[in-house]
């Protein structure tokens, strides 16, 4: 099969595809050996009559038939997170609707594996906002998603980074919201690469030094934590973090970059995974799992290498608008009938970027359809005047 796509000059040149598509094959958590969740993301309403800047309309018959999608390939699902567009189009009631919504699917598809993102969202940064209005803020959300049933992913706070007078005050913050929680947490340490408004995060603006206090939270606080995803997209950095946990906490990685390598682990340890990427390739992320759970990490490594250039195209500078191109995946893969996002994020990646993206999915195995994502991206490039 071939589609003309536009290379990186813009020139239109047949490509030629080659991939097999992995299927998707039913599985349940229990077959991995490693924790496993994918951050997933919304799905839009495109009949709704709305603000397509602003309002959130979602279609939640296709949002819930996702996350259904991806429990049965054995999958947790992150919810309300920054695949979703938390903070980027996805406001705070709309994220309520979503935890409501997802937790129930969650209790009504066997209580398949949910945790949700908490945050402070719904509290402006600004230089008027206090330590105690960030505490509030977080409590609240906090009551909302247990109150719900949900397990809480304890998200960074741009107001906390925009409020905070230096490590001292995380550790109040965090110590303050962990007592609280019921049960233990996922903490997230999310970079700036991802947003801008982060940096500094714990802090101190080096990563090193930001760590140490990060670690000191989890210490005081051990047994409110189940573990830590952290996104600074570094192997480096998140084995160093990972080599310093308390043996029972867990490293999800969050890093989209060199997450293979992260999940296989060295002799000192491994990662569990809590990814946006696994949204754009569950079958091979699930395939993948399933090998190195019978000891095969040859295999795990054979299908699980060639997705890894997909993902870093996806979450390529500037990587917050990865949301782009997981929602691309999506629609040419037929899990919606629309490219359209929230916030009008669809128009955050140029032609060329997905001309590519095209291409690696197909290396990666990762179009399950090669017919229907062909015509569709024919549809997309003839809309921008590239038929």
């Amino acid at each position: 099969m071939q589609i003309t796509l536009p290379n990186t000059h813009g020139t239109l040149v047949p490509y030629l595809l080659t991939g097999m598509p992995i299927a998707a094959t039913q599985r349940k958590a229990s077959d991995f050996n490693r924790v496993a969740f994918a951050a997933a993301h919304v799905v839009v309403d495109p009949r709704a009559d709305a603000d397509p800047w602003s309002d959130c309309p979602i279609d939640w018959d296709a949002t819930l038939t996702y996350r259904r999608y991806l429990w049965d390939l054995g999958f947790g699902v992150a919810e309300a997170m920054d695949t979703a567009q938390r903070g980027g189009g996805l406001d705070w009631p709309a994220a309520q609707d979503l935890i409501r919504h997802a937790v129930a699917a969650a209790r009504g598809h066997g209580n398949a594996l949910i945790a949700c993102g908490v945050g402070t969202d719904h509290l402006p940064a600004g230089p008027d906002v206090t330590i105690d209005a960030v505490i509030r803020a977080y409590e609240t959300q906090l009551e909302f998603v247990e109150a719900q049933g949900g397990r809480v992913i304890l998200m960074a706070s741009r107001a906390l980074a925009a409020a905070a007078k230096g490590p001292d005050d995380y550790a109040r913050v965090y110590d303050r919201i962990l007592r609280q929680a019921s049960q233990p947490v996922i903490l997230h340490w999310l970079g700036e690469m991802f947003d801008p408004a982060l940096k500094g995060y714990w802090g101190n603006a080096d990563h090193t030094q930001a760590m140490q206090t990060c670690l000191d939270v989890i210490a005081a606080n051990h047994a409110k934590v189940d573990g830590i995803k952290i996104s600074l997209l570094s192997a480096e950095k998140e084995i160093a973090m990972r080599n310093r946990l308390l043996p029972d906490v867990r490293m999800y990685t969050g890093d989209d970059f060199n997450y293979a390598e992260l999940i296989a682990g060295d002799t000192l340890g491994h990662s569990d995974a809590l990814l946006g990427i696994f949204d754009a390739i569950a079958p091979a992320a699930s395939e993948g799992l399933a090998r190195l759970a019978k000891g095969d990490e040859a295999g795990f490594h054979h299908i699980l290498e060639p997705t890894v250039a997909l993902s870093r195209h996806i979450f390529k500078a500037p990587t917050r608008f990865y949301k782009t191109g997981v929602v691309f995946l999506a629609w040419l893969n037929g899990f919606q009938s629309h490219f359209t996002m929230l916030g009008g994020q669809q128009s955050a990646r140029s032609l060329i970027h997905f001309a590519e993206l095209f291409r690696l999915a197909d290396r990666a195995r990762c179009l399950r359809d090669p017919e229907l994502a062909v015509k569709r991206m024919g549809q997309l490039l003839a809309v921008g005047g590239l038929a």
